[in-house]
C-alpha cells in the first residue's frame, strides 16, 4: 500500500507540472555527492546535491511527500521543510524517488533510500583548510562548520598570525571547551582552550627533540599526552605517493596542565624505537600510542611499520605503567594480528570504550598521500578486527574522531579525485556495523567542484568552540607559558 501512494504521489506531481511523457529509468539517479543508500543521523544539514546530466528540473519524492521541486539540475532543499522531514521520519528509512525533466520528457530514476537514525552527530565539525600539495605551509585556515545547517567561522586565520603554519588542532572528549592547536613561527605557541579560558603554551622543556606535534587529552582535561617527533619530508619517483613524511626521532610525553610540568618515562622514550600518535582512553586508565623499530631512512623507509601499543596511567598520581602490551603488531602473521603485516597510525578510542579506530598502510606515519591507506576498527574486547569494506576506498582514508555517542565517525577521504580530503561521516550501528559513508552536505552542491581546498584532520565537538580567529590573533601578542 505505501509503495502504490508513493509511485501515486509522484506521478501526480509530475502530470500536474506538464503533461510530458515519463519515462522509467533502471539506472540509478546521476546524482553527485553520492547521497544513495546511506544512513543519517536526524540532526544533519539538508543533503543538497546536482544532477550531472542536462536535467531543466527536477523533483524529489520522499517519503510518499514531496521534499523538493525546482528548475534547474541542482537540488537545495528548504531548511525548515528539511527539518521537518527528518523529525517526522526519524527512526524509520524512507523511500527517495529522483525525477527529473530532460529535454522534452521526464525521467524517473531508480529510487534509494535514506535511513534516519535517532543517534544524533555532534553538532560541530572542526578542520583545517590547506592546498593539497608539499609546497604550501602558510594561506592556511581552521574552520568550525555546524554540521546541522551551514553556519561556518574561522578559529585561526592566516592572515591574522603573520601567516604562520597552524596544525595539530585536537578537541578533547568532543567537549568544545576543551581543545588545542598549534600556531607556529613567530611569536607561535600551543592555543589551549580549557573552562573558557585561553592559554598559550610552550610545551618544551629541556632534553625535548620537539615540541608537541599529535596530542589527545585524558577525559579530566588536566593532562595532555603528546609526541615530540623531528619529521623529515621526502619526495618519491612515483606520481601516486608524491610525497613521503617520516620521522628520524619521536617520544611520547605527558604535561599536567594544573602544574605545568611534563613528565614521562623509559617506555615512551627509547631511542631504538619511534613512538608516536599518542591518545588516552576515555576512562584515563591507558594510553595507547604507536610504535615501530627505527630503521635506516630513507633507504628503508617501506620497513618502516609501526605497531599499535597502550600502557597504564594512573591520573590520581600521574604513574605511567612500566609495561607495553602490543594491540596490533604490524611484524607479526596471524590473529589477533593483520597478517598483512600493515603499519598503524592515529588510533582513536570510542567514547564509549569498546572500539579503536585506527589508520592501516603499508608502511610509515604519513598515509595522505598512500592510496592504499585505510581505516580498520578494533573491538577491544574480542581484539576482533573489522576492514571496513563498506567504508574504505581505493584513495587515503584516514585522519578520523569520534562523536560523543560512539555511532558516528568522521574521516578525510580523497575518494574522489585522489587529490583533495573530504570530510565523511560514517555511522556505527549498536551492533558495530559500519554503514556506507556520506560527504558533509554544503548549502550549493557544486562547493565540492569548485572548492581548491582539503578537509584537514576532521574533529567533532558537541558544541560551538567558544573562541574565534580574532581572539587568537590577540593571544599570540601574549608570552607563551613555560612547563619544566
Amino acid at each position: 500500500m505505501k509503495k502504490i501512494l508513493f509511485f501515486l504521489a509522484a506521478i501526480c506531481t509530475i502530470v500536474s507540472c506538464k503533461d510530458l511523457p515519463l519515462i522509467e529509468s533502471k539506472n540509478p539517479v546521476p546524482m553527485y555527492p553520492d547521497y544513495m543508500d546511506i544512513t543519517i543521523p536526524v540532526n544533519i544539514a539538508p543533503l543538497n546535491f546536482l544532477l550531472r546530466n542536462n536535467a531543466n528540473g527536477v523533483k524529489v519524492i520522499a517519503g510518499g511527500k514531496e521534499l523538493y521541486s525546482g528548475d534547474d539540475n541542482k537540488v537545495t532543499f528548504d531548511m525548515s521543510s528539511w527539518k521537518g522531514f527528518t523529525k517526522e521520519n526519524s527512526g524509520k528509512t524512507v523511500d527517495v524517488n529522483v525525477i527529473a525533466r530532460e529535454g522534452d520528457k521526464w525521467v524517473e530514476y531508480k529510487s534509494f533510500k535514506w535511513q534516519i537514525v535517532k543517534d544524533s552527530i555532534d553538532s560541530y565539525l572542526t578542520y583545517r583548510l590547506i592546498e593539497p600539495d608539499y609546497e604550501i605551509f602558510n594561506n592556511l585556515q581552521i574552520h568550525q562548520r555546524c554540521v546541522e545547517n551551514f553556519d561556518e567561522s574561522a578559529l585561526c586565520d592566516h592572515n591574522l598570525v603573520n601567516n604562520s603554519c597552524m596544525n595539530c588542532h585536537i578537541v578533547g572528549n568532543q567537549n568544545p571547551n576543551l581543545s588545542m592547536m598549534y600556531v607556529r613561527g613567530k611569536n607561535g605557541g600551543a592555543v589551549l582552550n580549557r573552562n573558557g579560558e585561553l592559554r598559550k603554551l610552550d610545551l618544551k622543556k629541556a632534553g625535548m627533540i620537539s615540541s608537541s606535534v599529535y596530542a589527545g587529552f585524558n577525559h579530566t582535561g588536566r593532562y595532555i599526552v603528546f609526541s615530540t617527533n623531528i619529521i623529515i619530508p621526502a619526495f618519491h619517483a612515483q606520481g601516486s605517493k608524491r610525497l613521503e613524511v617520516f620521522d628520524s626521532k619521536s617520544d611520547v610525553y605527558i604535561a599536567d596542565l594544573d602544574k605545568n610540568v611534563i613528565f614521562t618515562q623509559k617506555n615512551l622514550c627509547d631511542s631504538t624505537v619511534l613512538e608516536t600518535f599518542p591518545t588516552f582512553s576515555p576512562d584515563g586508565k591507558y594510553i595507547y600510542f604507536c610504535s615501530a623499530k627505527s630503521v635506516k631512512l630513507p633507504e628503508d623507509i617501506k620497513k618502516l611499520k609501526y605497531s599499535l601499543c597502550r600502557t597504564t596511567f594512573n591520573e590520581n598520581n600521574g604513574k605511567i605503567g612500566q609495561k607495553v602490551d602490543t594491540i596490533f603488531n604490524a611484524n607479526s602473521k596471524g590473529a589477533p594480528y593483520n597478517s598483512s603485516k600493515r603499519s598503524v597510525c592515529h588510533p582513536r578510542v570510542s567514547p564509549d570504550g569498546k572500539y579503536i579506530l585506527y589508520t592501516v598502510a603499508d608502511y610509515g606515519t604519513f598515509p595522505i598521500w598512500h592510496r592504499e591507506a585505510d581505516l580498520q576498527m578494533m573491538n577491544l574486547k574480542t581484539r576482533q578486527i573489522d576492514t571496513l569494506a563498506i567504508v574504505n576506498s581505493n584513495r587515503s582514508d584516514t585522519y578520523h574522531s569520534w562523536s560523543s555517542n560512539s555511532h558516528w565517525f568522521v574521516f578525510a577521504s580523497k575518494r574522489d579525485d585522489g587529490l583533495y580530503g573530504k570530510p565523511y561521516f560514517c555511522y556505527i550501528d549498536r551492533n558495530g556495523k559500519a554503514h556506507k559513508p556520506f560527504v558533509l552536505p554544503q548549502s550549493d552542491p557544486s562547493f565540492y567542484d569548485l572548492n581548491l581546498k582539503s578537509f584537514n584532520i576532521p574533529e567533532l565537538s558537541r558544541g560551538k568552540i567558544p573562541f574565534n580567529a580574532v581572539d587568537v590573533k590577540r593571544l599570540m601578542d601574549k608570552k607563551s607559558e613555560k612547563f619544566k
